[in-house]
């Protein structure tokens, strides 16, 4: 089993909060790098051997959720919530944190149980019968050089019942949503090409591969299973 590339006797915990760590990792003999972190000393990407690096759990999950409405052209749900550290709402994708609770349950691994969770909690969704969930990519980084944040990314086909509404009455904590958008695949390229929402607003990475996602075509795949 192959060592980690920086031993935990080379870490050094400088920050430590609820949600958030800031490490110190001595690379090399007289050389640092920062890193912000969700993760425990002990359970950093950093210093994890390549088979436990391979095996590691994500932090979160984002969901691409394509609602299928009879007689209706295919939309995403995007949602705008504001991101603290940008100081706007911003064009998002429902997403969270995965639990340590996620993914007990018997069949379900832990990011779709957090999917599951998630749409429920930030959108007001409960999935039926008719509905799947289905991973996309098991692991993909935020931001490698600046932290070891990780994501799930997770395809949600969701058929509504007619009425159906999106409610954020089930956020906990410091999220707060403010609205919610049925994109169509031309509304999703007018966002791609101006880079920015209708506002003017730029948007986050998971927001661009959640759209470009959606106009790929790929999440046809799941219809066939």
């Amino acid at each position: 089993m192959k060592e980690p590339q920086i031993p935990a006797s080379c870490i050094q915990e400088i920050y430590n909060s609820p949600y958030i760590h800031l490490y110190d990792l001595q690379y090399e003999r007289g050389r640092h790098y920062l890193n912000a972190s969700r993760r425990k000393k002990q359970d950093l990407a950093a210093s994890k051997s390549l088979q436990e690096f391979k095996n590691m759990t994500p932090d979160a999950v984002s969901i691409f959720t394509i609602v299928l409405r009879e007689g209706q052209e295919p939309a995403m749900l995007l949602t705008r919530e504001f991101r603290y550290p940008a100081g706007q709402y911003l064009l998002s994708v429902p997403a969270g944190l995965i639990d340590p609770a996620d993914g007990q349950a018997e069949g379900e691994s832990a990011p779709l149980a957090a999917a599951r969770r998630e749409i429920r909690e930030e959108a007001g969704v409960i999935l039926g019968e008719k509905d799947s969930v289905n991973l996309i990519n098991p692991l993909v980084f935020s931001s490698p050089g600046m932290t070891d944040e990780s994501n799930a990314l997770v395809c949600i086909l969701y058929h509504p019942q007619e009425g159906a509404q999106f409610s954020s009455e089930g956020t906990v904590g410091a999220e707060r949503i403010d609205d919610y958008f049925l994109v169509n695949e031309e509304q999703a390229r007018q966002i791609i090409t101006a880079g920015t929402d209708s506002e003017g607003i730029y948007y986050p990475v998971y927001t661009w591969m959640a759209l470009m996602y959606f106009l790929s075509g790929m999440w046809k795949d799941f219809l066939r299973k």
